[in-house]
């Protein structure tokens, strides 16, 4: 304000001193920048209320979003210009052409003024917003203004994922045996047989009244119920495949689901996330929002985390490991922490990465411990277990 009044003091004195037509033109010229400039800065901008509407809170990796920006105000003072920046957390750029969200518009006298933006490409995560600055200034620049308008919102957007034609597994090895369809209960409604009594029977399965007929101990026999559950276990070790591994898991688990099946989801990193077997479209959910906000912060190697924190959580069902790092110490720990369960360990490539000689000694290493591994590439994951079928 003080160098405005300057140069209008100045102006003025110049004239008249000076004197003549040109020097009060300059004088005249001046006076109504200066003027606005006085009034630009006398204007308050907490004049201005601002809302902020975003069309979906719960996107798809890879799509886009448009955002809505509305400002309103009181007194309509004429501004020439308006810059308004909406702070945004950096992640939400990560994969887009966009670096910042700041537009430049032109209200003059609007008391509403209303503005859309759109981001391209949104990685998975979970994205803040913070706040929105307004700044305006005067048409010469000597001066400018700003309001921060605190305005939070959140969008969580959600792992992408391809369609899987699931189907339970039923393998065999060469040396070792693991069967997906694994008997972990047996229905004690009706009998289908009978055998002789073995040490460890309970007493209530025993048949008496062939006993009575025969005095020979004899145990009923009942149908053995098969599951189809699994429970995904995620590597998150930092790795550049971790983004395909993320896509693997969701889609993965949505092809189980929609068998019919249960699913459950762990992973360790900076904090442990566990998802219950369980089944239904909220569940989904449930695994789609742990994987959402899921990040590649594990400071310890994926053996140890199998190690300390034993993901044998769910002994009766098929655990199924995605990992993009395979090493005979991951082999040996699995094994070790899985002793009940079926294992199936995904082995996430980058595309057109051809397989090593070491990698097939570790696959042989698991095959004989009854451990399945299927090499899955990046981006080719629709057909994997019809490829697992053939194998």
């Amino acid at each position: 304000m003080l160098l405005v009044l300057v140069l209008l003091a100045g102006t003025f004195a110049f004239a008249m001193f000076q004197g003549g037509f040109v020097s009060w033109f300059l004088f005249y010229s001046f006076l109504p920048f200066s003027l606005y400039s006085l009034l630009v800065m006398i204007y308050p901008l907490s004049d201005f209320t601002v809302s902020r509407s975003i069309k979906s809170q719960e996107l798809k990796a890879g799509s886009s979003v448009i955002i809505t920006i509305q400002l309103k105000r009181s007194f309509p003072v004429p501004l020439f210009y308006l810059v308004l920046e909406d702070q945004v957390s950096t992640s939400i750029f990560s994969t887009s052409q966009v670096s910042q969200v700041k537009k430049l518009i032109y209200p003059w006298f609007k008391k509403t003024i209303k503005l859309e933006y759109e981001i391209e490409n949104l990685p998975r995560g979970e994205h803040d917003f913070t706040s929105l600055e307004i700044k305006t200034g005067d048409f010469l620049g000597i001066f400018q203004k700003s309001r921060r308008l605190h305005l939070k919102d959140v969008i969580l957007v959600y792992p992408s994922y391809v369609q899987m034609n699931y189907q339970p597994l039923n393998v065999r090895f060469d040396q070792g045996a693991a069967s997906a369809d694994m008997k972990i209960q047996r229905d004690t409604t009706v009998a289908t047989g009978l055998r002789e009594y073995q040490p460890g029977d309970r007493v209530s399965w025993i048949h008496w009244k062939s006993f009575a007929r025969t005095n020979d101990l004899m145990t009923k026999e009942f149908e053995e119920r098969k599951s189809h559950d699994t429970f995904f276990v995620l590597d998150r070790t930092p790795s550049l495949l971790f983004e395909d591994m993320v896509t693997f898991t969701s889609s993965l688990s949505r092809a189980v689901l929609k068998k019919g099946a249960q699913a459950g989801y762990f992973s360790s990193g900076s904090s442990n996330q566990l998802v219950p077997v369980k089944s239904g479209e909220l569940h989904q959910r449930q695994i789609d929002y742990q994987l959402a906000k899921v990040q590649p912060d594990s400071r310890r190697s994926f053996n140890e985390v199998i190690k300390t924190e034993g993901v044998s959580m769910a002994p009766t069902a098929i655990m199924m490991v995605v990992t993009s790092q395979l090493t005979r110490e991951l082999i040996e720990q699995i094994h070790e922490s899985s002793k009940t369960s079926t294992v199936m360990i995904f082995y996430i490539k980058a595309k057109g990465v051809q397989g090593s000689s070491e990698e097939q000694q570790i696959k042989a290493l698991a095959s004989s411990k009854g451990i399945l591994v299927k090499e899955s590439y990046a981006g080719h994951f629709a057909n994997v277990f019809s490829e697992v079928k053939q194998a």
